[in-house]
Formats: C-alpha cells, sequence, structure tokens
C-alpha cells in the first residue's frame, strides 16, 4: 500500500510538473485527490476479490461437473466407437460368409447340373426307359425360370436320390420290364435283368433271349443273342433270380465294335447319291481299262525276221510271195505291210505318206478310251470333295435341329463327308495308274509300227539302190 502510494506520488509530481501553469490547483489538492481516487479503487478492487472469491467456487464445481460429463462422453464416445468397428468386423465376416455360402452354393449346382445332364450317360442304355422321368424333369428345372434356386436343387436332389436307390438295388442287382429291339428291327416288351455292368433280355412275345448293348442310332436298347447253350440260364435268372450267365470281359466293348463295324455294302451306302456317282464311274472306268488292256496286249506288231522276210522278197521281185509272206502277219502289222509291199514301187516321198497315213489310221484305235480314263482320274476327287461339301451341309443342319449333344444324329452327315472322300480317291488312283500305264504301252505298239514302217521304208530304197548297181 506504502509502495502503492509512492508511485501515485510521483505521478502528482509529474503531473505538476507537467503542467506548470495549472492555476487553481495546488499539490495538496492534487494530493488529496489522488488519495480519494485509490481509495475508491482499493474499495473497488475488494468488492471485485470479494465476487471472484464468491463466483469461484460454484464455477469450480460447474468446471468439475462438465470435466466430469466430457469424460463420460469420451467413454461413451469410445464404446460407440468399438461397437461400431465390431459391427463393421461382424458385418464383412458375415459377407464374407455369404459369399463363401454362395461360392459354395455355385459349386453344389455345377455338380448338380454336370451329374443331371450325364445321368443317362452313367447308366446302362437299357435303363433310361426306366429313369427317363426323373432325368427329363430335373433336366427341365434347370432352364426354368419360373424355379428358385432351392426348387431346382429340390428337383436335382430328386434325381440323386433315384441314384442312390439305383445303386442300393444295384448291389444284388435288379429286374424291371421294358422293350428291347431284336435282331430283326422289332420292339419287344419283356423284361431286364441287371447284374452289375450287364444287362440281360428275355422276350415276352418269343424266345429272344440275351445281352442287351447300344445300338447305333437306334431308339432302343438292342438285344444281341448269346445261342441256346446261355438261353435257358438267362430265363432262369431273370424269372427266378438264379441262373447261368454268359461272362463279358469287355463290358460290351466286343458288342460295339462288331456293332460298329459295316459289311462292304453298308460303308458304300454312307457314300450317299455322290458314293453311288463315283462308284459307278469306277466300275465304268475299269470295265474299259480291263477291255483296253485286253485290246492294247493283243495288238501284234510285226516281228524284224517277218519284215526282212518281206524285203528279201520284194529285193528279189516276188511281189506276189511278199504279198502273201505280209498277210500271215496277223493284226495291222500284216496290214501296214501289206500296203507297203503294194506301193513299194512308188517314190520314197509317197511311200512314206502312205504308211503314215496308216499309222495315223491305227493310233486312235490304240489310244481310245484312255481319255476317259483320265478323266475319271481327274473327276472323282472332285465328286469326293463335292460329296464332303454336301455331307458337311447335311451335318450342320442336323446341328441346328439337334444340337452338338447328340453325337449319333451327326454320324450319317459326317460319314458321307468321310466316305465319299474315300472313294473318289479309291477311284481316282487306279484310274489314274491304270491310264498311264495303258498309255504307254499304247504309245510302244506305236512306237514299233513306226520303226517297223522306217525298216520297211529304208529296206526297199535300199534294195532299190542296189538293184540300180547291178544293173
Amino acid at each position: 500500500m506504502q509502495r502503492l502510494r509512492t508511485v501515485l506520488a510521483f505521478v502528482a509530481l509529474g503531473a505538476a510538473t507537467a503542467l506548470p501553469t495549472a492555476r487553481a490547483q495546488t499539490l495538496q489538492t492534487a494530493t488529496a485527490a489522488a488519495e480519494k481516487d485509490l481509495q475508491t479503487a482499493v474499495a473497488q478492487l475488494a468488492d471485485t476479490r470479494n465476487n471472484i472469491a464468491r463466483e469461484k467456487i460454484p464455477l469450480l464445481r460447474d468446471v468439475s461437473r462438465l470435466e466430469t460429463e466430457v469424460a463420460e462422453k469420451a467413454r461413451e464416445l469410445s464404446r460407440l466407437q468399438r461397437l461400431r468397428d465390431n459391427r463393421d468386423l461382424d458385418l464383412n465376416r458375415l459377407r464374407e460368409q455369404v459369399k463363401a455360402i454362395a461360392g459354395q452354393n455355385d459349386y453344389v449346382s455345377s455338380l448338380l447340373d454336370e451329374f443331371v445332364r450325364s445321368f443317362e450317360t452313367r447308366v446302362h442304355f437299357a435303363e433310361t426307359q426306366l429313369y427317363a422321368a426323373p432325368a427329363e424333369e430335373a433336366r427341365l428345372a434347370l432352364g426354368d425360370a419360373n424355379l428358385s434356386t432351392s426348387e431346382q436343387f429340390a428337383k436335382q436332389l430328386e434325381l440323386v436320390g433315384v441314384a442312390l436307390e439305383r445303386l442300393d438295388r444295384l448291389t444284388g442287382g435288379y429286374t424291371f420290364e421294358g422293350k428291347a429291339l431284336a435282331p430283326d428291327g422289332t420292339i419287344e416288351p419283356g423284361k431286364f435283368a441287371v447284374v452289375g455292368p450287364a444287362v440281360y433280355f428275355r422276350s415276352d412275345a418269343s424266345d429272344l433271349t440275351g445281352i442287351a448293348h447300344n445300338k447305333l442310332n437306334a431308339a432302343e436298347a438292342a438285344v444281341a443273342p448269346t445261342g441256346p447253350a446261355f438261353a435257358a440260364g438267362i430265363r432262369q435268372l431273370i424269372d427266378t433270380n438264379e441262373g447261368s450267365l454268359p461272362a463279358d470281359p469287355t463290358l460290351g466293348k466286343a458288342l460295339k465294335i462288331q456293332e460298329s463295324t459295316d459289311t462292304f455294302g453298308e460303308h458304300l451306302a454312307k457314300g450317299g447319291s455322290v458314293g453311288y456317282v463315283i462308284i459307278g464311274l469306277g466300275v465304268v472306268s475299269g470295265l474299259l481299262g480291263l477291255f483296253k488292256l485286253v485290246k492294247i496286249t493283243a495288238f501284234k506288231t510285226p516281228c524284224p525276221e517277218q519284215v526282212r522276210t518281206v524285203l528279201t522278197q520284194i529285193e528279189n521281185g516276188e511281189l506276189d510271195a511278199a504279198k502273201n509272206t505280209a498277210a500271215t502277219v496277223p493284226g495291222v502289222g500284216g496290214e501296214l505291210l501289206v500296203t507297203g509291199v503294194r506301193h513299194a514301187g512308188e517314190k520314197r516321198g509317197i511311200l512314206e505318206e502312205i504308211l503314215y497315213e496308216r499309222l495315223l489310221h491305227v493310233r486312235p484305235e490304240l489310244e481310245k478310251f484312255l481319255p476317259f480314263l483320265a478323266i475319271t482320274a481327274a473327276a472323282a476327287p472332285l465328286l469326293g470333295l463335292l460329296g464332303t461339301v454336301t455331307g458337311m451341309i447335311k451335318t450342320f443342319n442336323l446341328i441346328t435341329v439337334f444340337g452338338t449333344g447328340d453325337a449319333k444324329s451327326l454320324s450319317s452327315g459326317i460319314s458321307e463327308a468321310l466316305v465319299t472322300t474315300e472313294l473318289g480317291l479309291v477311284v481316282a488312283i487306279p484310274a489314274l495308274i491304270l491310264h498311264g500305264l495303258l498309255l504307254r504301252m499304247a504309245r510302244q505298239k506305236l512306237g514299233r509300227l513306226e520303226q517297223t514302217a522306217v525298216g520297211f521304208i529304208n529296206g526297199v530304197m535300199s534294195g532299190r539302190s542296189r538293184a540300180a548297181e547291178t544293173a
């Protein structure tokens, strides 16, 4: 307090010094006024402190209460954040579980779809008539948009139940009524017995008894008769569940191989109309080739000894004897020598033209029908290609109707495409070889005739020269 007074005194002194011109105030008046102001300020300070003291405690209480509330809110916020994080974690786990379950459902669905689509291929062909209805119902459920996934599963699981029931029955073998295709092509009712992988049949309408198997392009299971040695045992087994059976170690593969083996006529029939055209062309070319082979082989040419004999007789002036000798030579060669003897007195140029004319007459006879063989060798592969194209067109038409799932329905078009190509090559290759062989033989015959004609002309001219020299 004393220090405050001293400060105020100095302030007052400074003011008095700064205002030397103050007229009405004196130092004492200023001091008194300053003290009065100081007392007023001190009183106000005391009141302010008292107010602060009175208000401090409630404010501290409020601050403490607010801090407590803030701490509680922070704890609540932390708890809610933990709950949110846990909820997000649980939600992610649930999503992963849902995704995993959906993947499992897709996997199971694909397995069931594959099982349904291939069920009939897993059972014996004779059993398809027994399980056709549930298999068809399960197959139709796959593409039915009106059914939910659970309903589709139910339809498919019904077929799985049927398959399990079949396996249970298959353990000891079982029998069922059905129809089978007899070897003569008729459909006969009867009874089947399934024993392991083999299926046996006995007819109700006849004595037909045998092993059931799948025949190509047949709607029903075909029956391969086993003969009287096993017929009684099979019939006894089917009727009384006891009997002797023929064993097939190939599990039906031998029957399939035998069934797929075509006869020569059946193989040719697969070529269709184009195949018959190729076969006809091949038969005609073969007959013509044999005919030409016989004709060219029978074509005789004069031997050098006969030509020398004729030339000697001409040189000696024995024309009649030369004609008779030339006439004894068979075929066109004898005619050539007779013509040469008849015109032996002509000039060389005229004689050459006469004999050449005779050779020109022989050439078409030797080469007759050979161009047809060449045409056959060139046209047969083209006809085979035509059959290939028509067969593929037929195959694609069948694909449009039946799709690609049934290979049996496509076999006819593919067979026609391949068999016609085979027939075209089978006809073309021998025709080409035969044409080349016959053409070479014909040219050899013509060459020998030309050699005979040249030798005859040279011999006649040489005889004339020697006669002229002698004269």
